[in-house]
């Protein structure tokens, strides 16, 4: 039985060894990618229970991500599919800001999830279902397979967490993407989402305002992400602004988010306050930002309290 239960794509990422646009480099170094697989390692870390929910192909791909997410520890529930290739992605070096990304995912293993895979799920003694907002994004099928995990959580009595992690060259229309991502959003517990997602999806980049506008959707708690200034968070027990951790050197943006997702969820777990949660949330995203993979930075208990201690 796994406490947390994630489903996504994840994929092989190759990471530029130097700076420059993708088509002009010739050496790469192979890693592990995902949304969802970066917060299914980070809570893993912090010695939480993870299952984790996919489709992969029967290629080498395939077969180096399943033992890639068996070495972290997780609980994986994978299906193994021989007519659809498993998602991966090229990742450019850069100095500042967020570095240049190009997806191998159309059509893809992942892409071809459906309802009745999920169905399969065992969601017995689960607490949380994380979901983002990119496996409604691959297909119609993975769509309905994410509206059917949500539906299967909410009878089950579990609570259901939601990050936007908006990819809009996956949807068919900015207007699908929308719609649906606010209609999830408006289904889940605790919404996730940043600053300039706010921006697309209601019209402000206002913390209080996004904040205001999913709660009157239905969410029992919203943290809004404001990068490197911290977080907002709108819940019962009140409403506050929680300061970001300072950061010497930023490396990779990429990820941030994610490891955020990993220390609220991961506070939730353990009883936290929403404060507590807010704060978790900021430090590990501060951390993230400082290395260059997405997921192979995230600390375990000790790393964490360390860092936390130390960084303000």
């Amino acid at each position: 039985m796994s406490e947390v239960i994630l489903f996504g794509e994840p994929m092989a990422m190759f990471v530029a060894k130097s700076c420059g646009p993708l088509h002009e480099v010739e050496e790469f170094t192979r890693m592990l990618a995902g949304a969802e697989v970066n917060v299914a390692i980070g809570l893993k870390r912090l010695e939480h229970s993870v299952a984790y929910v996919t489709k992969l192909g029967t290629d080498p791909f395939g077969t180096y991500i399943e033992n890639k997410l068996k070495e972290e520890g997780l609980d994986v529930q994978i299906t193994r599919d021989p007519e659809h290739f498993t998602g991966y992605q090229l990742k450019a070096k850069v100095m500042e800001g967020d570095p240049e990304v190009f997806y191998y995912r159309r059509n893809s293993a992942a892409s071809c999830l459906s309802p009745e895979d999920v169905e399969k799920v065992d969601l017995e003694g689960a607490r949380v279902l994380h979901i983002t907002g990119i496996p409604p994004a691959l297909s119609k099928s993975c769509r309905e397979a994410t509206y059917r995990l949500i539906q299967r959580a909410r009878e089950n009595n579990m609570m259901v967490s939601f990050d936007p992690n908006l990819r809009p060259t996956l949807w068919e229309s900015p207007q699908m993407m929308i719609e649906t991502i606010n209609d999830i959003a408006a289904k889940a517990d605790i919404v996730l989402p940043g600053t300039g997602e706010g921006k697309i999806l209601m019209g402000s980049e206002k913390p209080e305002e996004i904040a205001d506008f999913y709660r009157k959707k239905g969410a029992k708690a919203v943290i809004v992400k404001a990068g490197g200034r911290g977080a907002y968070a709108d819940c019962e027990e009140g409403r506050a602004f929680y300061p970001g951790y300072k950061v010497k050197t930023v490396v990779d943006t990429v990820g941030a988010g994610d490891g955020f997702a990993v220390g609220v969820l991961s506070a939730w777990l353990e009883g936290k306050s929403m404060a507590e949660m807010a704060d978790r949330g900021n430090a590990i995203g501060s951390i993230q930002v400082s290395v260059a993979s997405d997921n192979e930075g995230l600390p375990t208990r000790e790393e964490l309290d360390t860092y936390m201690k130390g960084a303000r």
